[in-house]
């Protein structure tokens, strides 16, 4: 059993005197009453361990945490997977100017080349039910035969759909060339307690991400950045000093060791999560559920009902049941090792009972597909180009100047450098939540 190092250590100290340091909220008065963390949430103090050069409990934890990970290092991150992204991709740059970014990508690693320089090289997979899938190895190989010059690859695995790169063949591929493979996988931390099925990071990349909030039982914005080789450490530390921020929230880190060892202390979690996921599939024979390769992500198609997903998330919000999101065809729903089988009978008994809920019915509208969109000039070639906004109607046949997509997933529709088709517009357009967009304008070259 392992033990929890930092949890441990900040109850030991609920009771010590929080006048004269950081936080402000002293935990103290009504703050305490309605924050009861407030007793933990603590600063860098000769029992709590400092996150930037860590010698205590913290150091404790994440060498556990790399243990539980298979990993050769691993480091804790209050920032979330954004962190580990921009942090992994600072690394890389150090290789050389040019990175394989599959289509699917978050906006996270679009930022991070716009950052450091870096060109993406884009490569773009197939789509199933509207969703983009991973680039095939094939593309992968043809493009490091051809350039010496990109350092490696960012994989997105699993993504939100979950949907599972094929990462052996990546890094089969990537070591042939002698490059560097980097994982995000945010939305599969869980992955590290199933190396069985082939589809944990740890087991195939140089450098991941791991999101433990999103699916194991920890806090909101905790992330884990993990190596399996070791000579990346110095360059990861150097690139955590920038990253991560200095006044690290002691709860969300104590959290993420908790999350991961609490799923490593109690195997029969994910046993029964499972079997709650089985509940789901058995009384939702009726519905078309996304082909997923991880049993977490559980996304309804809305298309065969005739039902528009917005308007059947609104009825499940009236029951309680909030979905993780809407994209206009699915409503995906995030399990956990925490789910039961209440919940998955609970689930499974609303969205049963859409069907026959004749307010929805007939309301489905078919969004338009992604555009696959002519790529003329390169990402940092139209960063540096003077620009303009324009409303969307009139961006056909302009160049992007800066990404713009949906949110959620944060993927971008249109990437700085290239054309915006009528179909981009199209796509933007009827999107219920974007980015890259300011008051129906988007970012072009100016002429």
């Amino acid at each position: 059993m392992y033990e929890y190092h930092i949890l441990t250590q900040l109850k030991k100290y609920t009771k010590a005197n929080k006048s004269f340091h950081v936080p402000g909220h002293k935990a103290r008065g009504d703050f305490n009453a309605k924050f009861p963390v407030a007793k933990m949430d603590v600063t860098e103090l000769s029992y709590s361990d400092n996150l930037a050069c860590p010698d205590g409990v913290i150091l404790k934890a994440q060498r556990d945490v790399a243990e539980i990970l298979g990993a050769k290092k691993s480091w804790f991150l209050t920032d979330g997977s954004t962190c580990g992204v921009l942090s992994m991709l600072y690394v890389l740059r150090k290789r050389g100017n040019k990175i394989i970014v599959p289509r699917n990508c978050h906006q996270s690693v679009w930022n991070a080349c716009r950052l450091f320089g870096f060109e993406p090289v884009i490569v773009q997979g197939k789509t199933k039910q509207g969703v983009l899938l991973p680039p095939e190895p094939k593309l992968i190989d043809g493009l490091l035969d051809n350039d010496i010059n990109i350092c490696g690859m960012i994989a997105v695995s699993p993504d939100y759909y979950g949907n599972v790169a094929p990462l052996k063949e990546y890094s089969e591929i990537i070591k042939k060339h002698k490059r560097l493979l980097a994982v995000d996988e945010a939305h599969g931390a869980h992955l590290a307690f199933e190396r069985e099925n082939g589809a944990y990071a740890g087991v195939y990349a140089d450098i991941w991400v791991d999101g433990a909030h999103k699916c194991l039982p920890s806090l909101t914005q905790g992330a884990v950045l993990s190596v399996n080789d070791e000579r990346l450490s110095a360059d990861i530390e150097d690139a955590l000093s920038i990253f991560r921020t200095t006044s690290p929230s002691y709860p969300i880190m104590a959290s993420v060791e908790y999350g991961i060892k609490y799923v490593a202390n109690n195997k029969t979690l994910l046993t029964d999560a499972k079997s709650a996921r089985k509940i789901i599939e058995e009384k939702l024979s009726g519905f078309e559920i996304y082909p997923s390769d991880d049993w977490t992500k559980v996304a309804v198609d809305f298309a065969p009902l005739k039902i528009s997903p917005d308007k059947a998330a609104k009825e499940l919000e009236n029951k309680g049941i909030y979905a993780e999101l809407s994209d206009g065809r699915h409503l995906l729903f995030y399990l956990s090792p925490m789910t039961t089988a209440k919940d998955a009978n609970e689930l499974s008994a609303a969205l049963i009972s859409l069907k026959n809920n004749k307010k929805i019915q007939g309301t489905y509208k078919a969004l338009p597909e992604l555009p696959e969109n002519e790529r003329t000039y390169s990402f940092q070639y139209a960063l540096n180009k003077k620009a303009e906004q324009v409303p969307l109607k009139s961006a056909v046949g302009r160049m992007c100047a800066k990404n713009a997509g949906i949110t959620p997933p944060c993927i971008p529709v249109a990437v700085a450098g290239e054309m915006i088709t009528a179909q981009t517009v199209k796509v933007l357009e009827s999107a219920k939540n974007t980015f890259g967009l300011c008051d129906g304008k988007i970012t072009v070259v100016k002429k």
